[in-house]
């Protein structure tokens, strides 16, 4: 008798959507000319305000453990843009990519550590495939020695931020509801990198990239971000993590329909490898 597999859930269905808007961040990003922590600082900013609206309507609000979270969370997002787009200064495009990739990796080791969730076997498979297959899409020219070595170490410090960003969003799945938490997070995080633009001298961004921006926030940030952190009070956060990577997969795929920029061969492997990553990982948890 022959199986016929079942369709994905809604949950499922939900963080494909948010991923696929997460993976235009860095098309909408090769458009703008401004600094990228000034470009970051807005994006957050114009999220933040597009939520103060819904923030304000919404009771209950954060319970002051909640509040507690989500500024931690903003702090920890707003690092790990911090920590990648310095790293980009002093390594390769490839190698800080491909070490921002092992995210999933410190998300199942912390996970089992902080949250006792230990990953399955068949999520730690996801997770390898996943990472490894992000290692391939970022491959062919991986920095080592000299400057490299420093901008080797804050993308793999920019992977532990996005890992504790990622956590904190799963400890905040009962410390109150979704809208209220986000605000604050983007609020607070936002801050942190307006503060970080000031101080390169860069605190606004050019005319020009103002229209880039604001589609960075409605889309990456609004409905990619938030729709992670939808999915982390549905998902084990090893999962999420996982199909987090299929970020820079579309990222790839639209640079070569929209820009022409046709992947290697290294690049398309790799790219199988994260998907199978994201189909292990999802199959036993899939809601």
């Amino acid at each position: 008798m022959r199986l016929i597999p079942s369709p994905p859930g809604p949950t499922t269905v939900g963080l494909a959507l948010g991923i696929v808007s997460l993976s235009w961040a860095a098309i909408l990003l090769r458009f703008t000319s401004s600094p990228v922590v000034t470009t970051a600082a807005w994006r957050m900013t114009l999220s933040a305000a597009v939520l103060l609206p819904l923030l304000a309507a919404r009771r209950p609000g954060l319970p002051r453990r909640g509040v507690g979270l989500a500024a931690l969370a903003g702090a920890f997002l707003a690092l790990h843009f911090v920590l990648w787009f310095e790293s980009l200064r002093h390594t390769t495009v490839a190698s800080s990519v491909a070490l921002v990739a092992t995210t999933p990796i410190f998300v199942g080791l912390f996970s089992t550590l902080l949250l006792r969730e230990r990953p399955s076997r068949a999520l730690w498979q996801g997770i390898l495939l996943s990472a490894a297959g992000g290692i391939l899409i970022g491959g062919g020219d991986f920095a080592v020695g000299g400057e490299a070595l420093l901008g080797n170490a804050l993308a793999l410090l920019g992977a532990v931020a996005a890992s504790a960003y990622l956590l904190i969003g799963r400890r905040a799945q009962r410390a109150g509801p979704l809208i209220p938490y986000v605000s604050v997070t983007y609020g607070v995080a936002a801050l942190v990198l307006l503060g970080g633009a000031g101080v390169s001298g860069d605190p606004l961004p050019l005319p020009r990239d103002w229209l880039w921006i604001g589609l960075m926030a409605l889309g990456p940030q609004l409905l990619g971000h938030t729709t992670v952190n939808w999915a982390l009070r549905r998902f084990p956060t090893s999962a999420v993590a996982v199909a987090i990577l299929g970020e820079p997969v579309g990222a790839t795929l639209w640079a070569w329909l929209l820009l022409g920029e046709v992947p290697g061969a290294l690049q398309g492997v790799g790219i199988a490898f994260v998907l199978l990553g994201i189909v292990r990982a999802l199959r036993e948890v899939r809601l």
